[in-house]
């Protein structure tokens, strides 16, 4: 399936994860499986987070991107249309672009 997910851009243009496993560094083209990282403030959630549609109204854009993402093993949420929509968890995630 696919999907978005805004991801940080580094100043040297490598992606890495908002707020959860903020180290790691996300390679276009190679399948990642989903790692639980409990982060005082955010629910447990030991899955990736995407989205319908590249937008996430409650999530600032500076310094971050937009990347269309291939995902397996999902399962889907409804969350309010303020917080993006419907969510997307998925046990595997791969960026396509």
């Amino acid at each position: 399936m696919r999907a978005y997910k805004l991801f940080n851009i580094r100043k040297d243009g490598s992606l890495g994860p908002l707020f959860i496993n903020r180290r790691q560094r996300i390679e276009p083209g190679v399948w990642l499986k989903a790692e639980s990282h409990p982060t005082k403030g955010f629910a447990v959630r030991p899955q990736w987070h995407a989205t319908s549609a590249p937008s996430a109204p409650h999530l600032s854009t500076k310094g971050r991107v937009w990347r269309e993402v291939e995902l397996a093993g999902v399962t889907e949420i409804n969350r309010p249309e303020s917080q993006g929509g419907k969510w997307y968890l998925a046990d595997h995630l791969r960026v396509i672009q």
